[in-house]
């Protein structure tokens, strides 16, 4: 159907009054929570513009967004991590830009079901999710009947909805080339592979090594979080060990300054006798002592990238998934020299 659907076709779809719709649409206490919700999905699926259950809220802004931070590792909120807000930072400004109001929601939706009324019951026009670690099969399935969502996320084998982010498979290879490139041969790898994305930079970890006719040694793949405290317990534990390593390619900063915190507490220097590359460019990496050598992800772009992309969605125009360019930042922590 047209962009010109009518109060009367939605009417006549849901088999309930023009009045009915008129309501629902209106978020009025006289039609029931159900109601709303059949009649909310099937304005979308016409085409027929409307902001469900905030019509006259905010009125200056031409759609609203949402933005999903699931917690997929049973931990406290990620909200307050540094690249979390880097990513929220760059949606932020991407909505300004386009008129846009922004919503920051911590649901945690646990199958299908809770992804599809998050879908329907929403004050959003739209949904951006942070991550999909534990969420693939379900937005696949999401994906069946809803277009109005995007995903922070990598590009999986079989996906049906639309990702953004960094290419990851690159920016891993062209982290451990550099250090390779520095003359390091004992490259430790820090990260959890069970997360897509690290997954991929540990794939360019390997591929770098194979080009450059180096072994990996299983001994140096080390598992560690997303968090300071975990990452320093992982190089503690590598050090305990007492295996040989020249360099430490980190699935991200904050894993990257765990790994620093480890080595200097042990009176190892950087990059002396360690050299270090992170993976996200948080701001706090260039302040660091020594500052932190890594791979950019450039939000601003992301931000705005998925903005659009999430807008041209509720105009049923078909998306594409995209990767972004991972850009090496060379600082002190691998040398300048």
């Amino acid at each position: 159907m047209s962009s010109r659907t009518r109060l009367e076709d939605l009417a006549s779809i849901a088999g309930v009054s023009i009045a009915t719709v008129s309501r629902a649409l209106n978020n009025s206490p006289a039609v029931n929570d159900e109601t709303k919700r059949r009649v909310w999905k099937i304005a979308r699926e016409q085409n027929y513009h409307f902001r469900p259950s905030m019509p006259a809220l905010l009125s200056g802004a031409s759609a609203t967004i949402a933005v999903v931070i699931p917690n997929p590792h049973a931990r406290q909120s990620e909200a307050l991590h540094p690249f979390v807000q880097d990513f929220i930072g760059g949606i932020t400004e991407a909505a300004r830009v386009s008129g846009c109001d922004l919503l920051i929601s911590h649901l945690a939706p646990g199958n299908v079901d809770d992804l599809s009324e998050l879908m329907t019951s929403s004050h959003a026009d739209g949904i951006i999710f942070l991550g999909q670690r534990l969420l693939h099969d379900r937005l696949n399935a999401l994906a069946q009947g809803e277009s109005r969502f995007i995903v922070w996320g990598a590009d999986l084998p079989g996906q049906k909805y639309c990702s953004v982010g960094s290419d990851n498979l690159r920016g891993g290879a062209r982290a451990t080339s550099h250090l390779i490139n520095l003359g390091r041969r004992r490259i430790a790898f820090l990260g959890d592979t069970a997360a897509p994305e690290v997954q991929h930079r540990y794939e360019g970890y390997v591929e770098a090594h194979r080009r450059a006719n180096l072994a990996v040694d299983p001994a140096l793949i080390v598992p560690a979080q997303f968090e300071i405290s975990y990452a320093e317990a992982a190089a503690d534990g590598l050090l305990a060990r007492r295996a040989a390593f020249d360099g430490i390619f980190a699935a991200s900063d904050l894993i990257a300054l765990g790994a620093l915190r480890s080595l200097q507490k042990a009176g190892r220097s950087v990059p002396q006798e360690v050299a270090i590359v992170g993976y996200d460019n948080i701001q706090v990496a260039a302040y660091t002592q020594p500052a932190l050598t890594t791979i950019d992800q450039d939000m601003s772009k992301a931000g705005r990238l998925m903005v659009s992309k999430l807008l041209a969605a509720t105009e049923k125009a078909p998306l594409r998934s995209e990767r972004l360019p991972a850009d090496l930042i060379v600082r002190e922590s691998c040398g300048l020299g």
